[in-house]
């Protein structure tokens, strides 16, 4: 009897175990919001669980992009690919972003979530950070103290220390390889670090969305369900819709081959809520489907940083939401300056604390809505960052898949491949 238990167990968690990441991260997310819903507030008690697993994502964060970055731009010793590759991704990043917010202006003025709520009255003693000036951003990207960014995390700041070192080891031709294996050798090894932290993903996943279903609940879910529904529709048709066209006639790729082979990062997105902390997840899948690391290890952290797609749409059912609410008409110019407004503020974001809700203040604050709003919004704000994050993600890996195949570093029979034959090869 004593050899039969630990066999029994041993054999059950060989099944588990066999069972592909992304299932055993969606088992996760639906025990938890089962457990959630049951346990009610109490179901915080399982947050430290969640919280664990962001903590060893954020513990990769820096280091990865980090070396990763620098692996990327010394691979290139052509510099003026890199140069290209660089303008590919800001152009489809910033023309990728104003399309979002535009969508998300679109939806919001079709759905009127704010419409017949009377909230002139309302007030709130919420303080809310002050988003940074575009030139302040624009300054601030340049670290004085690279050392200090590292340790910080202020992940802009390491992305330029990160390209400008890589190019510095390019141009200093023999001397740099001896640095160049090492960030080399330590990219390796945080690749590996990333598979064996993400097999704590199922884990983590049901301890987060335990507490969010027990948090929130879905009693404060139906006074904002509009405003919810309409975000989630908005990013529905923009990954869907418009990364489906974007893949299919920039790409000459099939769409569907690219959802299945970024299932597991768009699982991590939605349940982490952050874009930073899906990076490891989004290696690996762009690495599945095929695209060479010296791109994605370059193009997917930048994306990270200025890729804001999700977070843009937000901004524009969120404004018009706010404006409708408070009977705030706005005018032709006042959309023109949130698309602007918003698509420029993309750049910076990563840098900002709470960044969708500042960004949010930066937005309502331009074209004069009442920041009251933010107060309403930040109510409901972790399930619109779980729509917005997992837009972003998905914008970072379509830019990634379309500008490698640009430059043909795409394994096109790899992204054709079935997905079952990825899985088990991973």
């Amino acid at each position: 009897m004593s050899t039969h238990n630990p066999s029994l167990f041993s054999r059950g968690w060989s099944r588990w175990m066999a069972v592909p990441l992304w299932m055993q991260i969606l088992v996760g997310m639906a025990l938890g919001i089962v457990v959630g819903v049951g346990l009610g507030e109490s179901a915080t008690i399982l947050k430290p669980i969640g919280t664990i697993f962001v903590n060893t994502i954020k513990m990769l964060i820096v280091p990865l992009v980090f070396c990763s970055l620098i692996v990327g731009v010394t691979s290139m010793q052509d510099t003026a690919k890199m140069g290209r590759i660089g303008f590919k991704s800001f152009a489809f990043y910033m023309a990728t972003t104003s399309v979002a917010i535009s969508i998300g202006l679109i939806i919001g003025y079709v759905m009127q979530p704010g419409a017949g709520l009377n909230l002139e009255s309302v007030s709130t003693q919420s303080a809310v950070k002050e988003a940074p000036s575009i030139m302040e951003t624009l300054i601030n990207i340049v670290p004085t103290n690279p050392v200090a960014a590292l340790a910080s995390g202020q992940i802009l700041q390491v992305i330029v220390f990160a390209v400008a070192l890589g190019v510095a080891l390019v141009l200093i031709g023999e001397r740099g390889k001896p640095a160049i294996a090492v960030f080399e050798s330590l990219a390796e090894a945080m690749f590996k670090l990333t598979d064996m932290v993400m097999k704590l993903a199922p884990y983590g996943v049901f301890g987060l969305m335990a507490w969010v279903a027990g948090e929130y609940g879905l009693d404060m879910l139906l006074p904002l369900m509009k405003v919810i529904v309409a975000v989630y529709v908005g990013c529905f048709l923009h990954i869907v819709g418009f990364y489906s066209a974007t893949l299919a006639l920039l790409g000459k790729l099939n769409p569907i081959h690219f959802f299945k082979g970024i299932s597991n990062a768009i699982v991590v997105a939605y349940t982490t809520s952050s874009s930073a902390g899906s990076l490891p997840a989004s290696m690996k899948c762009a690495n599945d489907l095929g695209v060479h690391k010296k791109i994605s290890s370059f193009v997917l952290p930048l994306g990270t940083t200025i890729n804001m797609d999700g977070t843009a749409l937000y901004q524009g059912v969120t404004a018009l939401f706010v404006a409708q609410a408070f009977g705030v008409d706005l005018t032709w110019v006042d959309y023109i300056t949130i698309i602007l407004t918003g698509t420029l503020a993309s750049i910076g974001t990563a840098g900002v604390p709470g960044a969708g809700l500042v960004m949010l203040t930066l937005v309502l604050t331009t074209v004069g809505l009442p920041l009251e709003g933010v107060a309403i919004i930040a109510g409901i704000d972790r399930i619109l960052d779980m729509a917005r994050t997992t837009v972003n993600v998905c914008g970072d890996l379509a830019a990634t898949t379309i500008i490698a195949r640009s430059e043909n570093e795409l394994n096109v029979d790899q992204y054709h491949a079935d997905v079952k034959t990825k899985n088990e090869d991973a």
